[in-house]
């Protein structure tokens, strides 16, 4: 007689266990309750962003601050400038050769163009201008 009225017992715990466990999701599914849910994730994501949007502002305001004292703008005025740190990468006296397209056909081809040779102010760097 025990032993039925044990397994009654847990029978029956297990059944409103269940029973509760399922009344609890089904409430979590309904409309109302899914439009909190997300309305609470949307709020959580707009303070993270925002979180995140401020230390961005403060990383830059913290790097412009290194890169002014680097550069000598922080400096009093009437201060020496700052000694040059890289020199040019292309010499003055001697210019890169520039590359023009032409479409004269359908096919486009490419010729290299020594600047160096050009013949006075002719000479022009636009890319859009035709040639």
């Amino acid at each position: 007689m025990f032993r039925r009225t044990f397994w009654f017992t847990a029978g029956a715990a297990a059944g409103v266990w269940a029973t509760t466990k399922v009344n609890r999701k089904l409430k979590q599914l309904t409309p109302e309750s899914l439009a909190a849910q997300a309305a609470d994730k949307a709020i959580d994501a707009g303070h993270r962003l925002k979180d995140i949007a401020v230390d961005i502002r403060a990383q830059m305001l913290r790097r412009e601050a290194e890169l002014g004292e680097v550069l000598g703008l922080n400096a009093a005025p009437g201060g020496e400038l700052p000694a040059a740190g890289r020199r040019a990468a292309i010499e003055p006296d001697r210019p890169a050769p520039v590359t023009y397209l032409h479409s004269r056909t359908k096919d486009s081809y490419r010729t290299t163009k020594d600047t160096t040779e050009a013949s006075g102010p002719e000479t022009s760097y636009d890319r859009n201008e035709d040639h």
